[in-house]
């Protein structure tokens, strides 16, 4: 089977990619992370990726447990060959959609509100959307993630997830809070293009890798 195969260290990297790239696109929740980190401080941002970190995982455990039921539909080496292709078709869409994104700045509240109140806007704002859970079997599909009947590294790639995704909010407040007095709308619509390139990029990589049969990642 091809999860017996994977590494605790290539699950671990797996899902820190994994929870990085569900996390990276400049939407609803962090464009909130942004204009959080420059109109209250640092902190308020980062409890606010917090909250989006939470939900995230919420909805790839729902993901894997799903995946998991059909594993012997998956484990067969014709269907794990479509659904690469297919994943890796999504993610390049889903690159494509975030390069051409324009995010806006709403209006900045004067109220800071505490830390768990910023964290929970946060973790609603991202569970409003069950999208992400399409992004999330593109991923599991591509990297071929699910590893059935073994908790313990289940546990360690959920893990590794939440840590991708904290990774990504902690570099992306700590970039805001240091550009402070220079960052501009047009720097959040400059990370959307970026973010989508190194996407469509990697999903291009990921395909051209499935087609010929080699193993990039």
């Amino acid at each position: 089977m091809w999860f017996e195969h994977i590494t605790l260290l290539d699950l671990t990297v797996k899902g820190l990619i994994v929870g990085m790239v569900a996390s990276a696109p400049m939407g609803p929740v962090g464009v909130l992370c942004i204009q959080r980190t420059l109109n209250k401080g640092r902190w308020y941002g980062l409890v606010t990726g917090l909250g989006a970190a939470l939900s995230d995982i919420i909805y790839a455990i729902m993901t894997g447990v799903g995946m998991s039921f059909v594993i012997e539909f998956i484990e067969n080496p014709r269907t794990m060959y479509i659904l690469q292709l297919v994943g890796s078709v999504l993610l390049f869409l889903f690159g494509f959609y975030t390069f051409r994104t324009k995010p806006q700045l709403r209006p900045s509240s004067h109220n800071k509100g505490t830390l768990a109140h910023n964290c929970l806007t946060g973790f609603l704002v991202t569970i409003s959307n069950p999208l992400i859970i399409f992004l999330f079997i593109a991923l599991f599909a591509r990297f071929t993630f699910v590893v059935p009947d073994h908790l313990g590294q289940q546990i360690l790639g959920y893990v590794s997830i939440f840590l991708g995704a904290m990774l990504w909010w902690y570099g992306l407040t700590y970039i805001v809070d240091k550009l402070r007095s220079t960052f501009e709308l047009e720097r959040i619509a400059l990370i959307n293009k970026i973010i989508g390139m190194v996407v469509m990029v990697v999903s291009l990589l990921g395909l051209l890798s499935t087609l010929l049969g080699l193993t990039l990642y």
